[in-house]
């Protein structure tokens, strides 16, 4: 490809993302739809299919971006000193991630667990997050030495997703994915330190009392 042709197509690609970050900024990601891009774009519909897959797909790149922004600022602050700590700094990004259920399923389903046929920018943002985990971690006084440092990492991005998750079960939605993540974390990454085993405990318990009431009301 010539480098004039390459030049146009990049600048429609930028106006298609510029356009969609509008409509996101006014009506959310749910309101989003392929027929108000390429209006205010100025481009036609078979254009806007030249560039991306699907709505959905235009949508991810807009979320993956932002993650990355929201990442880097994470990257830039110092180093978490304890597991609240880290969940803390973290806990940003995992607020994005599960804004509402409609972006969470768009997450998931950009983030490379599923079949995708190209890494998608949301993909690049859970390796980047696995990455900075991974130089993190060993800094954190406690952090147990006996499971590879990367899969620790890994470790943590998926209990945070899993407190994610949880925050669209009815048995659950009541607390933060904050409050739901630390015990799990510091229960991987600080096994037998006590504090993380008994609020796992609890928040079991927690769960047990509510399908209880759950089914008495029933």
């Amino acid at each position: 490809m010539s480098r004039a042709p390459q030049k146009r197509r990049l600048e429609t690609r930028a106006r298609l993302i510029e356009a969609a970050t509008a409509i996101v900024a006014r009506d959310g990601p749910a309101g989003l739809r392929v027929e108000d891009v390429v209006r205010d774009a100025g481009v036609a519909k078979g254009t806007f299919f030249s560039h991306f897959e699907d709505k959905d797909s235009l949508l991810a790149q807009l979320l993956g971006e932002e993650m990355h922004v929201i990442l880097a600022k994470i990257a830039t602050g110092p180093v978490p000193q304890t597991v609240e700590e880290l969940c803390d700094v973290f806990d940003p990004l995992y607020e994005f991630m599960a804004r509402d259920r409609f972006v969470f399923d768009i997450v998931m389903r950009y983030s490379g667990a599923t079949a995708v046929d190209e890494a998608t920018e949301i993909a690049l943002n859970f390796l980047h997050q696995v990455e900075l985990l991974t130089l993190w971690l060993p800094e954190i006084p406690g952090i147990r030495r006996d499971v590879d440092v990367e899969l620790l990492a890994e470790g943590v991005l998926a209990f945070a997703l899993n407190a994610m998750g949880l925050k669209f079960c009815a048995l659950h939605n009541a607390r933060s994915i904050n409050d739901r993540v630390r015990p799990y974390i510091r229960a991987w990454l600080q096994p037998g330190s006590g504090e993380g085993d008994h609020k796992a405990d609890a928040d079991q318990q927690d769960t047990r009392d509510d399908v209880g009431a759950a089914q008495g009301a029933g």
